[in-house]
């Protein structure tokens, strides 16, 4: 057997082959949920004095959100915690004025019954037959190389636009949970994220409670966004291309490395979508593979299509309680055994973040698993923890201490 193919970057090429892995079947019908009570705490968030946004928010704004404005965001009012159908804590944002904390929670039940459907697929063995030249493609070009992690990821990327998006939710038409989810996807807005958005600016922002854009209401009943909100998702992405080329310009020109080494050299400064505009040629235009259609027809859509009607189902069979139960006294952070769990670390991009922070600390990272969200990595004493959990919150991520038991009776299925 001979040497497997050099990685190559074509973000078009990863179209088609992800075009041909989501061939019907795609997702395979499991059991059906049981009806289920979900219990969520709620914590209003506290914007700095006489302003709109969180500390953390405008820092990040400032810094990376370049020409966005203050007043072209919109913040949650509340944080919530709980713990899902599986057993796995999570963290999001709603908006008083929005869709409600269930939205969050019909999300990730909806993610999480999506995550089977493809475990139980042929997805797997497709994968596995793919010729060598497309799995260089793939991992010349994609950051989680495995297809079954890309569409995972991809799912867990539809759940997060709903629900960021649910922070505007009180301007539209469409009366709860259900008919926003196809409100949104028959708008097409997910696929406004996808190729509008960059990677980076939507994970971030929706970790810290955000949105830079608003939805306005047509005479047929969709929304799209507003001539404003389009404008400065161009600029800002726009300007992250400029970046990129200007690191690897650079790197190239006055250090003499090349495409491979200044990656290696300069990850941070490029992190992930802005490592992959980076590689773009001269003068091209970035095209999410997602939403390109290869001749077979749009992943995207294939993937948003079963993401709502999994939302609208369950829908009906999920109750979402307030846990109006007083938290447990003495909250400060242990010392043990150097395990916590980050509910928002989402893709293989967080778990390398989230392991050079740690690493730039002198923590070593023993074991960090994206599936259970939990971290181990030993740390010296609560008030060291407390230090780790700090830098976490300020690259935008929500550490817990321990995955809560769920509440009895909260769940059934």
């Amino acid at each position: 057997m001979g040497p497997s193919p050099a990685p190559h970057y074509d973000r078009r090429a990863v179209s088609r082959i992800l075009s041909r892995l989501a061939a019907p079947g795609l997702f395979t019908p499991t059991e059906a949920r049981l009806p289920m009570r979900i219990m969520v705490r709620a914590t209003a968030l506290r914007p700095e004095a006489g302003k709109t946004l969180t500390e953390s928010q405008r820092l990040y704004l400032e810094r990376f959100m370049r020409p966005c404005r203050p007043e072209q965001v919109t913040s949650a009012t509340h944080r919530i915690t709980w713990t899902d159908s599986a057993g796995i804590p999570n963290t999001g944002y709603f908006h008083t004025a929005g869709a409600g904390p269930e939205l969050a929670v019909l999300a990730r039940e909806a993610v999480l019954t999506l995550w089977r459907e493809l475990a139980a697929s042929a997805l797997a063995e497709r994968a596995a037959a793919l010729p060598a030249g497309d799995q260089a493609v793939l991992a010349g070009t994609t950051t989680d190389h495995d297809p079954l992690e890309i569409f995972r990821v991809g799912v867990e990327a539809a759940g997060r636009a709903l629900v960021q998006h649910g922070l505007v939710a009180g301007g539209t038409p469409y009366r709860d949970s259900a008919e926003f989810a196809r409100g949104l996807r028959d708008s097409g807005i997910f696929a406004a994220v996808a190729t509008r958005w960059f990677w980076e600016l939507q994970a971030s922002t929706y970790r810290r409670g955000m949105i830079p854009v608003r939805l306005e209401t047509q005479p047929d009943g969709r929304v799209r966004y507003t001539a404003d909100s389009l404008a400065v998702l161009r600029a800002m992405k726009e300007q992250t291309i400029a970046e990129a080329h200007a690191v690897m310009h650079r790197a190239r020109s006055e250090e003499g490395l090349d495409t491979e080494e200044a990656v290696a050299k300069y990850h941070d400064d490029l992190d992930l979508i802005s490592r992959q505009y980076a590689l773009l040629p001269p003068g091209a235009r970035p095209a999410c593979p997602a939403a390109v259609d290869s001749g077979g027809g749009q992943v995207l859509a294939t993937v948003v299509d079963r993401f709502v009607d999994a939302v609208a189902a369950l829908a009906g069979t999920v109750e979402v309680v307030a846990d109006t139960t007083e938290p447990v006294p003495g909250g400060a952070p242990r010392a043990d055994d150097g395990v916590f769990y980050v509910p928002d670390m989402s893709c293989r991009h967080c778990v390398r973040t989230i392991t050079a922070l740690l690493e730039s600390m002198r923590i070593p990272v023993l074991e960090i698993d994206l599936e259970s969200k939990r971290v181990v990595a030993p740390v010296r004493s609560p008030r060291h923890r407390v230090r780790v959990f700090e830098a976490l919150r300020d690259g935008g991520y929500n550490p817990v201490d321990e995955a809560p038991a769920p509440v009895p009776g909260a769940s059934v299925g």
